[in-house]
């Protein structure tokens, strides 16, 4: 098969496919938050995974405005706080115990399958990581079934419980995505590359990788997540200062994204890595964690100067 064939007709097909399944999940998710006759908030919760889920399996073929109006209302309905965790069938501690006894480590096969097989589709194939990881869910998914001898019900409704858990947050990282989008259109990376043009030299590439790598380390740290950091940053910081003095765009990139990573460590701002854990592990400093990933983040930060110095130029 032709590879501009598959990158311009089979891998979009095959994204909008993944992105029907999710919707789908999460009308089953407000499905079932509607049948709960106690929830603290049916209808609200309802209506959020029946929008969101309306913007994954239709996000395609909306117009525009229509699904801008449709994330307006899931903004609304968060913040009028209408989105709320109801009941959800957990096991008992024995039932988990017995579970454990009889599976081992076998619980970690579907997920070494998924990233294994995600890494291969995107290394040796011509349809990318998006295909890859999602190609890999369905099979670790379905290996998963196998494996534990669990029906479609119970796969369904493991997957409900696992959204309703997660809850908001689940869509942070598009969201942040989007904000980074929106700020490199709005000029921000220029602003930036303004103000780092004014200390920093061009034609010096070490200063260069250490303003790209701590840049996506503050900046991050400000957003709470890499995601928004990495298109602002490399807009007005990687591409000017780094790529631009010769940098291979692939290694310079997945290491400015890494190294963001390493400023989610260390700020409060990423509440779902850092203030969330703390908060379910009742710790007494609610900056515990922050604390704990400090150094390892610090040590991050120097590796990821010296791997990008070395290996893009």
């Amino acid at each position: 098969m032709d590879a501009t064939y598959i990158t311009e007709t089979v891998v979009p097909l095959l994204l909008e496919f993944f992105f029907i399944l999710i919707g789908f999940q999460l009308f089953y998710t407000a499905y079932r938050v509607l049948r709960q006759k106690n929830h603290p908030a049916r209808l609200g919760t309802a209506l959020f995974w029946t929008l969101l889920g309306i913007l994954f399996a239709g996000g395609n073929i909306l117009p525009p405005v229509f699904s801008g109006i449709l994330l307006m209302g899931i903004g609304v309905s968060t913040l009028l706080k209408q989105v709320k965790l109801g009941h959800v069938e957990v096991n008992t501690e024995q039932e988990q115990e017995i579970h454990a006894k009889r599976f081992r480590n076998k619980i970690f096969v579907p997920a070494i399958l998924l990233a294994l097989t995600a890494v291969l589709i995107a290394q040796l194939t011509p349809f990318g990581g998006q295909v890859g990881i999602g190609t890999a869910a369905v099979l670790s998914l379905i290996v998963a079934m196998v494996l534990f001898g669990a029906g479609p019900k119970l796969m369904i409704d493991e997957s409900d419980r696992m959204v309703q858990q997660v809850g908001t947050t689940g869509i942070l990282p598009q969201l942040l995505a989007a904000l980074g989008v929106l700020f490199t259109t709005a000029g921000v990376g220029e602003v930036i590359a303004d103000l780092i043009s004014g200390f920093v030299p061009k034609g010096n590439p070490l200063i260069g990788v250490i303003a790209y790598v701590l840049g996506m380390v503050i900046f991050t740290m400000i957003m709470g997540n890499a995601f928004a950091a990495f298109t602002v940053i490399t807009a007005g910081i990687g591409i000017p200062f780094v790529m631009a003095q010769g940098a291979d765009p692939v290694v310079a990139g997945a290491l400015a994204m890494t190294a963001g990573f390493c400023g989610t460590l260390m700020t409060p701002m990423a509440a779902n890595f850092n203030a969330l854990p703390a908060a379910l592990l009742e710790m007494k400093n609610p900056n515990g964690v922050i604390k704990a990933q400090t150094p390892m983040a610090l040590l991050l930060i120097v590796v990821h100067i010296v791997l990008m110095y070395v290996w893009a130029f």
